[in-house]
């Protein structure tokens, strides 16, 4: 297989946490971050949208060396409309053998080596587990194959989205210096063949709940229409020690499970015969395959929260949004903070507080002392705003507040702080566009802040977060919660 570019995997340094607490974490099943619709109208609307700038032609990018390991020089804050176009330095159909088959492997190139997962977890828990595939294809130096998103928690009847309806493929692999494939340009969408494969089982060798654990499911391999045959993992391939009850895996202990040696040592462990063909498999060589990559990391457990994580630095940065879904999420911005068609989009700090299942951490204790009052967020929201004014010289006023709170009293005191949020149900963003995008341009939303204030224990807002931090060297704040007084500092 060519090898697409020599990278040095550092090794994990000391670091603090950006945000941690007493309270229990939510598993890979927190993020039922669908916001509220508000029927408040926080601010008069403008009667236009803004008409997208042309894109700028960037001829300076033709000079990058196709195999460089270079970290894209982000956006300036707010800059979605001149985005430049990043053209396709890997052309997917050079790493297959043509169009869509109807079996996946007709298609698969017997020079190349691939590697692929699934999600079951929430979608922004599901960003995080293809960027944890995306570096586990890194460090293999394989071609990961990316399936759909799929809406478990926002409306399971809700079709899937496409990787690269969400995430910039071209960019994304430019910075990371090898392709990235999606299931759909390997197999066809509408196949009806049910192909074999041999793979994997992570979760039946670290999930610390159950007595008799199984390989992690995941309605996407229905969709593809694979039989899977499940070899369980090697205990070893545990992150933490074995008397931690902990669901973590380590990314170099499932890397040498492909290559020749870890693989040829470990195929005697227990196997699952496939459901439909009840067929036993040993796992796939040329298509590494893992049934859940959510819980993984490198030196430690919940590693996308610290400063260091590999997943992040050399991969999670660099998923820039699509441009076009990124300009739909600044025109609803844009009419949220009623800007005038001829003026652009101005700095503005960014929240994102989550309650919803968040309260079932409560105990006990009434929601009103759990949850951080809004004189509390508004507190964070002056920090930020006192940092953008020493550091950066931003006068910041424009605030957008992206939640799921259901209380109209509570939207009603955002409004009175002055703060703004996007109206889904008046910009029928459901009806014209789909039940997905009020999530996705949420996080748009967020991560295009100059400042961000989130909610400690959410992925959402940890992403948000780590994507103002590291596209617009932004100032950020967690508010911490779960008994009076909790974010007192």
């Amino acid at each position: 297989m060519q090898r697409y570019t020599k990278m040095l995997i550092e090794h994990p340094q000391d670091s603090h946490p950006t945000c941690h607490g007493m309270m229990d974490r939510q598993d890979a099943y927190d993020d039922p971050e669908a916001p509220f619709i508000p029927t408040l109208r926080s601010k008069p609307r403008a009667t236009k949208g803004r008409k997208p700038s042309p894109r700028t032609i960037c001829a300076a990018l033709a000079g990058i060396s196709l195999l460089s390991f270079v970290l894209i020089k982000p956006l300036s804050p707010l800059d979605t409309q001149d985005v430049p176009p990043y053209s396709a330095v890997f052309n997917s159909q050079s790493y297959v053998q043509g169009p869509p088959t109807q079996r996946f492997r007709d298609n698969l190139r017997n020079d190349t080596k691939y590697i692929t997962s699934w999600t079951s977890a929430g979608w922004t828990n599901d960003v995080m587990t293809y960027g944890n595939l995306i570096y586990l294809a890194l460090i293999t130096e394989r071609i990961p194959i990316i399936a759909k998103f799929l809406s478990s928690h926002i409306d399971s009847s809700a079709p899937p989205f496409a990787f690269g309806e969400i995430i910039d493929i071209p960019r994304l692999s430019q910075a990371i210096g090898i392709p990235l494939l999606e299931w759909h340009e390997v197999k066809h969408s509408e196949s009806q063949v049910l192909d074999d494969l041999g793979c994997w089982s992570v979760w039946e060798s670290v999930e610390k709940y159950k007595q008799d654990p199984r390989p992690r499911g995941s309605p996407t391999i229905d969709r593809l229409k694979l039989d899977i045959s499940w070899t369980r993992t090697p205990d070893w391939v545990k992150l933490t020690s074995p008397g931690i009850e902990d669901d973590h895996a380590s990314f170099w202990s499932l890397a040498t499970l492909g290559f020749p040696r870890a693989r040829s040592e470990n195929l005697g462990l227990p196997n699952h015969p496939s459901p439909q063909h009840q067929v036993s498999l040993p796992p796939d060589d040329q298509l590494l395959c893992f049934d859940f990559l959510y819980f993984v990391g490198a030196q430690r457990t919940w590693e996308w929260e610290w400063d260091y994580s590999p997943a992040w630095r050399f991969v999670g940065q660099h998923m820039r949004w699509n441009v076009s879904i990124e300009r739909l999420a600044d025109a609803h911005a844009r009419r949220a903070m009623n800007v005038p068609v001829d003026k652009p989009t101005p700095p503005y700090i960014s929240i994102h507080i989550r309650h919803g299942d968040f309260r079932d951490q409560c105990r006990g204790i009434p929601l009103d002392q759990c949850f951080a009052p809004l004189s509390v967020i508004a507190r964070r929201v002056s920090e930020v705003q006192e940092e953008l004014r020493t550091q950066k010289g931003l006068e910041v006023t424009q605030v957008i507040m992206t939640s799921d709170e259901l209380d109209p009293e509570w939207w009603s005191g955002v409004r009175a702080l002055g703060w703004t949020w996007v109206d889904y149900a008046t910009e029928r963003t459901e009806e014209i566009y789909g039940k997905w995008h009020p999530v996705f341009i949420d996080a748009i939303i967020q991560s295009n802040g100059a400042g961000f204030v989130g909610t400690r224990g959410s992925t959402m807002s940890n992403l948000a977060l780590r994507r103002v931090q590291s596209w617009h060297n932004g100032p950020t704040r967690i508010v911490q919660w779960g008994w009076p007084g909790a974010d007192d500092h």
